[in-house]
């Protein structure tokens, strides 16, 4: 039914949807449910929508919550949502035609969202910028997998440890290629967040990160010293001395090894050596 219904909306209003613009929409029910029965909505819940498309969530959601904010980058599929919401006598929707990335969100309180996939890793970053209960989020199944992996995992990354300090996340369930039309390439994830920021994490942190972990299979010396200019601009010399200055056996650990604590450590360290030499 889910399946029809898209094409003919589709094929009435002249629409291609772009692979390359994360235009794949979900076709699959059951998904659908399983979506909006993990977000556990009320009446009382403002809903944050991005990438909402022509509608195929943001509908249901209407019915569960009080309010529904729904962001579509592409204007013309954002009037044929505004059309199908008047046609179905829906006014608790307000459809925003705008740069998710670029905008600024009203107030919500709950985040649910088929993500366009390209922009997931700014888009998640931005919403941690803000207040809210939690979110039930759709990413390609390897970006879901590296944001909950583990220190010593192959798929941990950066993004793995600065979504350690602003997040409780867990993968809710995983979701075929075939769910959408068109398929995508490969699998998804639903995910739940809670934000829980744990320390504040300042940009020298993310500095030595990126410097860490542009070279995650090396040890932390190494490490930092190939990559010190992220850091700080200083020569090689004075760079060497710094980094060791350092716990000699943290230094002498595998990036990909290091805990969050450990890089949150290694930050700090560097900081007040690099205030002293300068």
């Amino acid at each position: 039914m889910l399946v029809k219904e898209t094409l003919k909306i589709l094929k009435e209003n002249d629409i291609r949807l772009n692979k390359r613009k994360g235009q794949n929409y979900l076709i699959d029910s059951n998904i659908l449910q399983k979506i909006t029965a993990s977000a556990d909505l009320s009446k009382n819940d403002t809903i944050l929508e991005i990438g909402a498309g022509i509608g195929t969530l943001t509908i249901p959601l209407a019915e569960h919550a009080g309010k529904v904010i729904a962001i579509e980058q592409d204007a013309k599929i954002a009037a044929i949502l505004e059309k199908r919401l008047t046609e179905l006598a829906i006014s608790n929707v307000e459809v925003i035609a705008a740069d998710a990335v670029k905008m600024d969100f009203p107030e919500f309180n709950k985040v649910i969202s088929n993500l366009p996939y390209k922009i997931s890793s700014p888009i998640t970053f931005k919403l941690l910028e803000y207040n809210f209960d939690y979110a039930i989020l759709m990413y390609q199944l390897e970006f879901a997998q590296r944001m909950v992996a583990k220190p010593g995992e192959s798929n941990y990354s950066r993004l793995s440890l600065m979504l350690h300090f602003y997040a409780d996340i867990e993968i809710l369930f995983e979701v075929s290629k075939h769910a959408f039309f068109p398929n995508p390439k490969i699998s998804s994830a639903v995910i739940k967040l809670v934000p829980n920021k744990k320390e504040d994490v300042d940009e020298f942190f993310k500095h030595t990160s990126r410097a860490l972990f542009q070279h995650k299979k090396k040890k932390v010396r190494n490490a930092l010293l190939d990559s010190f200019h992220e850091i700080a601009d200083v020569d090689k010399k004075t760079a060497k001395e710094i980094v060791s200055k350092l716990d000699p056996k943290m230094v002498s650990e595998r990036v990909v090894k290091l805990n969050p604590d450990d890089v949150m450590k290694i930050s700090k360290e560097l900081k007040f050596y690099l205030s002293i030499f300068n």
